[in-house]
């Protein structure tokens, strides 16, 4: 069966923020946590599912992987198989169930409206090997979650102020007494803000960010392969709460060519030659990346020699140097012969000599059959 929508499964928007994510999760573990539903697989399904999907929405880079590819993103059973909330640290176990600061302790002030970073975006780019040997100037179209310039990422109307919960004196949590036990719960007013927002923004709708498209301009360096990673420093999603944007990275692949196989800097290729060709000795033209080249054939040549053309490979990345290219030659059998080729080859064939016991032709032959 295929998974469901995270934010479908926590019915929440696809512009939710931390807290929405968070008091989201807390309903349905409550709801649906297995101590309260004992026996109950179904109430147990829905308990792993909205952990899982919480696991990958509250963490930043995944939930940035999972809004560009879905569940491809973050890879199957994203949850891990079993309860992985995805929380970061003890106290946040005991404030899901009401147990937080349970010792009386205060857990210093209110961290729930605290600047937060931007999510780092990924995006994969393929090019050609030509443009990888030479470098390029690229233009991206990159989607992203950007700061409400309406609001100024405050989430509110202009003129307007977030004003300060009056039920948790901006704490962002309430405590409640249970016996001997000091308890510390989210605050139900502001869903753990510590502010209440009135007059919300109507371009955000008080989320503060707004998805927008950038193009970007990036230089592509000389020699990138596949896998080769360029970082764009700021130009991530935008920041939450005054936090700074996050990072581009552009993941860089390169196509197959049709004549040329790549190995680091260096460079293979196959050529054709007649029997003619190869008994005789030629000068042949073989392709580079710079165009044709004159290469000499000597008389003799067996077919799966390779010769080597320094200097002719992939540019090293920074700038220190350059790969070679390393042709193989490949004897070609015609498979039609005109009268008069076919009777001077039978006249060749009469007096050639060639020894099959040459020791040389029967290592190749023992290599050929192991």
């Amino acid at each position: 069966m295929s998974k469901r929508d995270y934010y479908e499964i926590l019915s929440i928007s696809r512009t939710a923020n931390e807290v929405e994510i968070k008091a989201a999760y807390r309903k349905l573990a409550i709801q649906h946590h297995p101590d309260k539903n004992p026996d109950d697989h179904t109430a147990e399904e829905k308990f792993k599912e909205a952990a899982e999907a919480y696991a990958v929405l509250s963490d930043a880079q995944k939930r940035a992987a999972y809004d560009r590819f879905g569940h491809a993103g973050v890879g199957a059973g994203a949850g891990g198989g079993g309860f992985n909330p995805g929380f970061t640290n003890i106290e946040d176990i005991f404030d899901l169930f009401g147990f937080g600061d349970m010792f009386g302790g205060q857990r210093g002030g209110s961290t729930r409206t605290a600047a937060q970073r931007g999510a780092d975006l990924r995006y994969d780019l393929e090019i050609t090997l030509e443009e990888a040997a030479l470098g390029k100037d690229q233009t991206l179209r990159i989607p992203r979650l950007e700061k409400c310039d309406e609001c100024d990422g405050k989430g509110t109307e202009k003129g307007t102020q977030p004003e300060t919960c009056m039920t948790c004196n901006g704490s962002g949590q309430t405590r409640y007494q249970q016996g001997f036990f000091s308890v510390m719960r989210t605050c139900s007013n502001c869903g753990g803000r510590g502010q209440i927002i009135k007059s919300a923004c109507q371009k955000c709708r008080g989320a503060g960010r707004i998805e927008k498209e950038k193009m970007l301009e990036i230089k592509i360096p000389a020699g990138v392969e596949t896998g080769s990673r360029l970082k764009v420093v700021g130009e991530g999603e935008g920041g939450i709460n005054g936090g700074s944007s996050g990072d581009l990275f552009v993941v860089i692949h390169v196509a197959e060519h049709e004549i040329f196989e790549r190995q680091g800097a260096n460079l293979y290729s196959a050529v054709p030659v007649s029997f003619a060709q190869a008994a005789l000795g030629a000068e042949i033209e073989v392709k580079t990346l710079d165009g044709e080249e004159n290469l000499k054939i000597p008389a003799g040549t067996q077919t799966g020699t390779v010769f080597r053309l320094k200097a002719k490979g992939m540019p090293a990345l920074g700038g220190r140097g350059r790969g070679d290219l390393f042709v193989a030659v490949t004897l070609i059998t015609p498979k039609t012969l005109t009268k008069e080729q076919r009777k001077l080859l039978e006249q060749l064939a009469e007096i050639e000599d060639i020894d099959f016991q040459d020791e040389s032709f029967m290592d190749k032959v023992r290599n050929i059959f192991g």
